[in-house]
């Protein structure tokens, strides 16, 4: 596996025991849009990690001529933006496949950088499965439920895709079938939002679940032992 990664972003992940320092991956440091280019088209890598602002050309450019090569296109994007409506906008033009706004989270990066290069499903106990289930939101303003879909389930959280918006801090009980037939209700927090991108046209959420989530957590648990 290779990776071009933005060198603020790269340094600000290298303390982490995370899998960037696997034997396997190959990381590619960059410090302008130009060099990202350069790198991609000598090494065809994996998944470029970049901040939305880089120097040199624009990252419109930059990935308006990534996306419209055969031999570049297939590749996966992971952006760094502020946290403003302009600049998620902007990402949405760079076609990104997922987007986190400051601050800076480096846990969040490293969860999301494996989740886009599918690696080591089974050591985190994380399902690459997507079940329709529904969601009950507590609060924002009142309490509601809605029919919704679950990404990339674990024992600890999942990633919510729906229409609503929501907000980090939001109290959420996620309920759904897994692919047994066994259902999982489980209590969790709003921790992260992944905006609208090309791939998804609605808003996602990162869910955490709660310490008052035990049984759930056992029960998916007992489900991926016999699932991997």
């Amino acid at each position: 596996m290779k990776i071009i990664i933005a060198e603020d972003i790269y340094k600000l992940l290298q303390d982490k025991d995370s899998l960037l320092n696997r034997k396997d991956i190959i990381v590619l440091p960059t410090g302008s849009n130009d060099e990202t280019l350069e790198l991609h088209l000598a090494h065809k890598v994996n998944l470029i990690i970049t901040e939305l602002d880089m120097p040199g050309m624009t990252s419109e450019l930059l990935f308006s001529r990534i996306r419209k090569s055969t031999e570049l296109r297939q590749v996966s994007v992971l952006m760094i933006s502020p946290n403003n409506m302009k600049s998620i906008e902007r990402c949405a033009r760079c076609m990104a496949d997922a987007v986190i706004t400051g601050p800076v989270n480096p846990t969040l990066i490293l969860a999301k950088t494996q989740d886009l290069l599918d690696l080591s499903w089974r050591k985190t106990s994380r399902m690459r499965i997507s079940v329709n289930g529904k969601v009950s939101v507590r609060g924002n303003p009142v309490d509601t439920t809605h029919m919704c879909c679950f990404h990339d389930i674990s024992s600890t959280g999942l990633l919510l895709e729906t229409g609503l918006i929501l907000n980090c801090g939001d109290k959420a009980v996620c309920s759904f079938f897994l692919p047994n037939g066994t259902h999982v209700e489980a209590e969790g927090e709003i921790v992260r939002t992944v905006y609208p991108t090309a791939r998804s046209a609605a808003n996602q959420y990162g869910v955490r679940f709660s310490n008052r989530a035990a049984e759930a957590r056992q029960t998916l648990e007992t489900f991926f032992k016999s699932y991997v």
